[in-house]
């Protein structure tokens, strides 16, 4: 089995969106006239610029300078199913921030309600219930590997490595 194929600046970026999203979870706001406290606007308006500007350095990085981990023999099928994970992954991470963007800055105008913000929040939830099941694919199938001890789960897991 060969050593890790992810710097360790890739390891900080996976495991850092790991933490931003369970933050960004754990304080989200539950209703949108939450925003009418101006710190709490301001506040949500840079973590979701943060985490854009964040994503966008982190999808620049991994898709320059890293390779796949999956071994060469792995199917087409396999390969393109984790390909498509991985750039919805992006997309709903990318998603996720712009409509939050979108809902603090329209607040911010005073459009706190109409069809606009409603969709953008609808758009934003959805994104948000998409990232749990895209999570809930990719952690399967990070254990699947771990269990197939072909080296994809030591790439970026940290602890727990693969035996020879």
């Amino acid at each position: 089995m060969e050593k890790s194929k992810h710097s360790i600046a890739a390891m900080i970026f996976h495991w850092g969106f790991v933490f931003i999203f369970i933050y960004g979870i754990l304080k989200q706001v539950e209703d949108i006239n939450q925003l009418s406290d101006i710190s709490l606007l301001k506040f949500e308006i840079i973590f979701a610029a943060l985490m854009l500007i964040l994503l966008i350095i982190r999808y620049f990085y991994m898709s320059r300078t890293q390779v796949t981990s999956l071994p060469e023999d792995t199917s087409m099928f396999q390969k393109r199913v984790a390909k498509i994970v991985h750039l919805s992954l992006y997309i709903n991470l990318s998603v996720i921030p712009i409509t939050g963007l979108v809902i603090g800055i329209l607040y911010w105008l005073g459009l706190k309600s109409g069809i606009f913000i409603e969709l953008t929040v609808g758009l934003h939830e959805l994104s948000i219930s998409t990232m749990y099941w895209l999570i809930a694919i990719h952690v399967s199938a990070a254990i699947f590997h771990r269990f197939r001890n072909d080296g994809v789960w030591s790439s970026m897991v940290p602890f727990l490595k693969e035996g020879k």
